[in-house]
């Protein structure tokens, strides 16, 4: 095991206390530093959970609560125009888990707290300043955290990201702008539905909510990005009518839109995915989850690849003999992983808003996708039947110079 002690987690969303309970289940003491001055209750749309995410909750005891709380995915279909294409499933695994953000913030939150983790609201990093024996982190209000390793778990526009490499990459935009809501009209689907949809004014899908209604998300074709404050300064009445005219022509995508109220209108921005973040680590700092392989909302994957890196993060540190060696091991153990799934992800956002002549041969075009990128056995397989062993040992590889 390296002579880690203690580490700084830089964010406090989803993957800074996954991190966190990870790096406290490997025997190193961690401790979480948030930028915003609260915790984060309500706020966010739905997110999915793949087997593979579930899986990596489960070494740490977090999956049944995500089920207690979720939505359980058991069919899911493929509409372009009339026609409705039902998309085999992977009848070996348990279903796709969709589930509200503030409700999977609290369980891994909460799960934290129990185990003695200290999360600290109000710092916003600016620096951090290395030695050979440790890392001290400097926030925006004047205070610092030392620590033998600092962890960036702090989203696309990661901090830690640009302190490893001042000229990485940041967030590629994909052309689409993101909404979520829940319509009164409820959908004559069975339950556990997932229905994607290609409509003539943009790309969404939905699903019958337990309680009633119809929850869908929007994936709507925009020019160029817009922060998450600039789209939500528009008001929600014009964002709505625009969703309207958009789906006009669409069922149920018209009465699902006509049917939401506009303060249910959740605007969740503009929509991103992160390019090949070159280096992944250096001296005492590494990243995880969204901060280095942020695969966007197509592939289904992104919470559940930031689980499985703080897993693998933890037992690299667990059992290896030094820092280098353990980041190192760490990146080998996923670069490959999140970046075929970030590809695939990136082929299916191209459908999303396809241009004219694509647009056209759409329906060719999804039917040679079912055949390749959604293909179960020869995609998704190797994605969601992934599971940690977190008893076995890591063998330690030769660090990069």
């Amino acid at each position: 095991m390296t002579a880690i002690r203690k580490a700084i987690v830089i964010g406090g969303g989803i993957a800074g206390p996954v991190t966190a309970l990870a790096l406290h289940k490997a025997g190193i003491e961690a401790a979480v530093y948030e930028a915003y001055p609260s915790t984060a209750d309500g706020i966010g749309g739905t997110l999915a959970l793949a087997p593979n995410g579930l899986a990596a909750l489960r070494i740490f005891g977090a999956d049944e609560a995500v089920r207690e709380v979720a939505t359980p995915i058991t069919r899911t279909v493929l509409a372009l125009g009339r026609s409705r294409i039902e998309l085999p499933m992977l009848p070996d695994l348990p279903p796709l888990q969709v589930v509200h953000r503030s409700d999977l913030y609290r369980i891994l939150h909460d799960l934290a707290l129990a185990e003695g983790i200290e999360i600290t609201y109000g710092r916003r990093l600016v620096d951090a300043h290395q030695t050979p024996a440790g890392v001290t982190a400097v926030f925006a209000d004047g205070t610092t955290a030392t620590g033998d390793i600092l962890v960036g778990a702090d989203g696309i526009h990661s901090t830690v990201r640009r302190l490893i490499d001042p000229d990485a990459p940041g967030p590629d935009f994909t052309g689409l702008l993101g909404f979520e809501s829940v319509a009164r009209h409820t959908v004559d689907v069975p339950p556990g539905t997932m229905t994607f949809t290609y409509g003539k004014g943009g790309y969404y899908l939905y699903w019958r909510e337990p309680g009633g209604g119809t929850r869908w998300g929007v994936n709507l074709p925009q020019e160029r990005p817009m922060s998450l404050t600039e789209a939500r300064q528009v008001p929600r009445t014009a964002w709505l009518q625009k969703l309207r005219a958009a789906f006009a022509d669409d069922d149920p995508g018209a009465e699902l839109m006509r049917s939401t109220r506009a303060e249910d209108l959740l605007v969740t921005g503009s929509l991103h995915i992160m390019p090949r973040v070159p280096h992944w680590y250096r001296g005492r700092m590494v990243l995880v989850g969204d901060a280095v392989h942020a695969p966007s909302n197509s592939s289904g994957q992104g919470a559940s690849l930031a689980v499985e890196s703080a897993v693998q993060l933890a037992r690299c540190l667990r059992d290896l003999p030094d820092v280098a060696s353990a980041f190192a091991e760490y990146e080998r153990l996923r670069r490959g992983r999140v970046e075929g799934i970030a590809a695939r992800a990136a082929r299916i956002n191209r459908t999303k808003a396809p241009g004219p002549i694509a647009g056209a041969i759409m329906p060719v075009l999804m039917r040679v996708m079912l055949k390749t990128v959604l293909n179960p056995e020869r995609m998704l397989a190797p994605e969601q039947r992934y599971v940690i062993d977190w008893d076995a040992p890591v063998s330690p590889v030769p660090a990069r110079s």
